[in-house]
């Protein structure tokens, strides 16, 4: 009896032991998370965007942007993190909403991603023609950041583009 029980609360404690955390891994992920980084150098492509979005807004009587490199940096994240698993999507768009939040004291945060367009032109052509992509780019927002970034294996682009309010 003993040893049918044991069997029974042994794989339940291995998992148990696999999937904990301790408070200073979360503690320390938190304090990394909320680092400011100011270098970020964005390329050809990411400033002609950004210079795009921004003649679009003044266009239709909102404010132009200002880059912000640490938005450009969390931008550049979530485009390493759609090429290494092969996805297109806003996943863990809530930690790097926070860390904004957190780290550059917004109040409001969005997104807009893209994938597989030639030119900034093209993707902010396709953000303009659907409906929530466009309502971020006409948002009541601050501040920007972009990233474009190639996947080294199949030569397709990945947009992220992240708004803030402050």
């Amino acid at each position: 009896m003993k040893t049918n029980l044991l069997r029974l609360f042994m794989p339940m404690v291995l998992v148990l032991t696999l999937v904990s955390c301790s408070n200073d891994s979360a503690e320390d992920l938190a304090a990394e998370e909320a680092v400011l980084i100011t270098d970020y150098n964005s390329n050809a492509d990411e400033i002609e965007l950004a210079r795009i979005i921004n003649e679009y807004r003044v266009s239709v009587g909102k404010n132009a942007l200002e880059v912000v490199n640490h938005i450009s940096y969390k931008s550049q994240e979530h485009n390493s993190y759609m090429i290494q698993n092969n996805v297109v999507n806003h996943d863990y768009f809530d930690s790097r909403a926070n860390n904004i939040i957190q780290v550059l004291g917004a109040v409001r945060v969005g997104e807009n991603i893209a994938y597989n367009f030639s030119s900034p032109a093209s993707a902010l052509n396709a953000w303009k023609n659907s409906p929530g992509h466009k309502a971020n780019l006409d948002g009541d927002y601050t501040h920007f950041g972009i990233s474009i970034s190639i996947n080294p294996a199949t030569g397709k682009k990945y947009y992220t583009n992240m708004f803030m309010k402050r």
